[in-house]
């Protein structure tokens, strides 16, 4: 049976590879700097729909998961998920800290390796799954923030960027 195994794992086809997955990522990540980017300053830290959080939250939210989870995947060491960041009421702040994140998981991501993928992880003493289902998790995430970030924009009246431009 272990052959088979073996056969089976050698005949599987690669859909995406690890830098594959990692431009697809910092894609959806660069647009949705785009959209901090647009948002007016003021509405960004106090406009919101229906009780939802605001949009600068959301984006602390991203910054506190993305980074510190690469972190955490790489290293190994368990942090408390942090969703709040120093920005003194300054969007420029918060891209700063966006930036940042966006090149540290750069600098984790080229300490992966394949075998990596399938590893089992309890993210920030809480999640648990396997690496490649919390990378997912942090793509997916950021997708849905970023989709209520556009109804925000449209809501004031403000022409997001094509999603598909990435």
């Amino acid at each position: 049976m272990k052959n088979v195994d073996n056969q089976i794992n050698e005949n599987k086809a690669t859909v995406l590879t690890p830098d594959d997955l990692l431009a697809h990522w910092q894609g959806h990540r660069a647009l949705t700097r785009r959209v901090i980017e647009i948002f007016p300053e003021d509405k960004f830290f106090n406009y919101n729909i229906g009780g939802m959080r605001t949009f600068a939250e959301m984006t602390m939210e991203l910054i506190g998961i993305a980074a510190p989870g690469m972190k955490e995947v790489v290293v190994g060491n368990t942090e408390k998920l942090r969703e709040d960041f120093d920005h003194g009421g300054k969007k420029s702040a918060i891209l700063k800290l966006w930036d940042q994140s966006t090149e540290d998981i750069n600098n984790y991501w080229k300490q992966l390796e394949a075998k990596d993928f399938s590893k089992q992880i309890k993210l920030f003493g809480e999640y648990e799954g396997t690496v490649i289902s919390s990378i997912l998790y942090f793509i997916d995430n950021e997708i849905h923030h970023r989709g209520q970030g556009y109804v925000y924009l449209r809501s004031l009246n403000i022409e997001p960027p094509f999603f598909w431009e990435r």
